[in-house]
């Protein structure tokens, strides 16, 4: 306790051995002793306008004219304020500190303690093992969380930040040293060198690493908290960014992936973790190596069961009605990271996001159904497995019923190999979903009875986002009707739709004839996809003229000609079902 007591007795607080240490002014360090003496005493915490009137009187209000010296301290970190202002020192006033308390700061109580603040590191020795590693490399994220807080609440140039950078150097060359010397591989520095990763991916990595072993849930796992970890100022965190970004190292290389979450207000947000191949791959070095993750496209082409589809639209590229839009929105609360958190606390989840249920969207031809199913899937950031129910019957004829389980089983196939959970969409399902037949006499009755049972047992039994469309509702049998979550209604667009249909499929690019009325077209009752359709015709009608003007009658044109059937065998060609 040498420096301790040689803090306390000395009165010229500048001859004091820990003074150099300090680099503060002599009033500044005259608090401190004051403060100092009161927590020997047994005051942890003092009240700032005693300490002030104790150490330079209220006369003339001099202790006012001395609180600049609190919140320096503060700033210097060598005083903690125990109030709510505590977290936005820069923006307090001098005088809202007046009335607040302080305490000495932990950092001050060891250098009293030790002398210095210098962090005394071992040896240079070899690691051991990953898991001695590992914990050099958490403390170093430990130290870049403080950093990252401290120059957030203290001075660019403020004492606590340079002794936090100090450790930082002097920490990251000790580690450098070791692995240098270490002859046993490093699995995590061997992924490193794999990756060709930059220091700030690196640490990205080592963040959410530590929060897998720490196990706590999304407290380093944000983008905008990973972001400021590694950048020191805001064009730094601008420019940062893209190293979390879709085509970044990280994630293009299958290093880490994300969840996206409903935020409180409405926003989505980005949740990273590590991969779970890589992560195996660390936390067991001894097991044997995985299969490195197969990626869908890869195994698509060797089976005839589904078509693999990119969604490229979201949920907000649909005109859908407001009751529908209400609806589907409720169902992406799912998602919401509060809404995870408490079912993964319950045990009611085991996933770390993601939507389990099994969807019917109803309603005629060209009203959106596929597309909404695309873009649900694309608003989780998932792909789709789509499979067309029409063909069930017409291409495997005499094996339906082997075939309807052959969908189940090849999704879950696809799904194991490749450690990805895609939407599941059934195209025109009205077969699987009708009634079965009451008196089901003939071969036929009984192989679609069979085949139905089977659908009703697969649906039962499966696990994940499954959506099937379908025109019709009034022949669904009950039995399907009850094991899907929801049933949602797509109805022809209404005017108000149908101009807002148009507004978003007119090329905007295009030239168009004075007067063009697209509130007239709308008048026009037609779906989402025959106006897609029209559009399309009428733009290929007009490209080929010699001025290529849009004009009302070329559209008026392709409404008769649709309106007459006159489209016949290629009718359903672009609708959106």
């Amino acid at each position: 306790m040498e420096y301790l007591i040689d803090f306390l007795d000395n009165e010229a607080v500048e001859d004091c051995k820990i003074y150099e240490h300090l680099k503060c002014s002599q009033n500044e360090a005259k608090l401190l002793q004051m403060m100092t003496k009161e927590y020997v005493l047994g005051s942890v915490d003092v009240s700032v306008s005693e300490i002030l009137i104790k150490l330079f009187g209220d006369k003339n209000y001099e202790h006012l004219q001395q609180l600049s010296l609190v919140k320096d301290l503060i700033e210097q970190g060598w005083i903690v304020q125990n109030s709510f202002l505590a977290s936005r020192i820069i923006d307090v006033s001098n005088l809202e500190l007046l009335n607040s308390t302080v305490t000495l700061s932990s950092a001050f109580l060891k250098l009293l303690e030790e002398g210095t603040l210098e962090v005394i590191l071992p040896d240079v020795t070899p690691y051991a093992d990953h898991l001695e590693y590992l914990k050099d490399q958490f403390f170093r994220i430990e130290l870049y969380q403080k950093f990252s807080h401290t120059k957030h609440n203290a001075t660019e140039n403020s004492p606590s930040t340079g002794r936090i950078k100090n450790k930082l150097d002097l920490l990251e060359s000790r580690i450098s040293e070791r692995i240098k010397v270490t002859q046993n591989e490093i699995v995590v520095e061997s992924i490193f060198k794999e990756n060709e990763l930059t220091p700030k991916e690196q640490l990205i990595f080592l963040a959410l690493l530590k929060e897998e072993y720490a196990g706590e849930f999304e407290s380093l796992r944000d983008m905008n908290t990973l972001i400021s970890l590694i950048s020191f100022d805001d064009y730094e965190k601008i420019k940062n960014r893209s190293l979390l970004e879709e085509g970044s190292r990280l994630i293009e290389n299958l290093i880490i992936d994300y969840d996206e979450m409903l935020s409180t207000f409405g926003g989505v947000t980005r949740s990273f973790f590590i991969s779970e191949e890589i992560l195996q791959k660390i936390m067991h070095p001894n097991k044997e190596k995985k299969s490195k993750k197969i990626k869908l496209d890869m195994l698509i082409g060797e089976q005839e069961v589904f078509e693999l589809i990119d969604p490229k639209t979201n949920l907000d590229d649909v005109v859908l009605h407001p009751k529908t839009r209400e609806i589907l929105d409720s169902l992406l609360k799912q998602i919401d990271k509060n809404v995870v958190k408490l079912l993964r606390e319950w045990g009611v989840k085991e996933k770390r996001s993601g939507i389990d249920a099994k969807i019917i969207l109803y309603g005629p031809p060209g009203t959106g159904k596929t597309m909404t199913a695309l873009s649900l899937a694309k608003s989780m950031k998932k792909r789709v497995l789509s499979f067309d129910c029409s063909k069930i019957l017409s291409k495997y004829v005499g094996e339906s019923e082997k075939n309807v389980r052959s969908i189940f089983d090849t999704y879950k196939e696809l799904c194991k190999k490749t450690k990805s959970e895609p939407l599941l969409l059934l195209n025109e399902a009205d077969q699987f979903l009708s009634s079965r037949s009451v008196d089901a006499s003939s071969g036929a009755d009984k192989m679609h009875n069979q085949m139905q049972n089977i659908f009703l047992e697969q649906i039962e039994k499966f696990d994940g986002l499954l959506i099937a469309t379908t025109n019709l509702l009034e022949t669904i049998d009950p039995a399907f009707s009850r094991r899907f979550d929801y049933k949602i209604a797509f109805e022809k667009p209404d005017l108000k739709q149908r101009l807002e249909l148009w507004k978003k499929l007119l090329p905007e690019l295009a030239t168009y004839e004075k007067g063009f009325d697209i509130e007239k077209l709308a008048t026009y009752p037609l779906s989402g996809g025959q106006i897609r359709l029209i559009v399309k015709n009428t733009a290929l009608k007009v490209a080929i003229k010699l001025k290529p003007i849009f004009c009302f009658e070329d559209f008026k044109l392709a409404i008769d000609r649709e309106a007459k059937g006159a489209f016949g065998d290629v009718k359903s060609v672009g609708f959106m079902n």
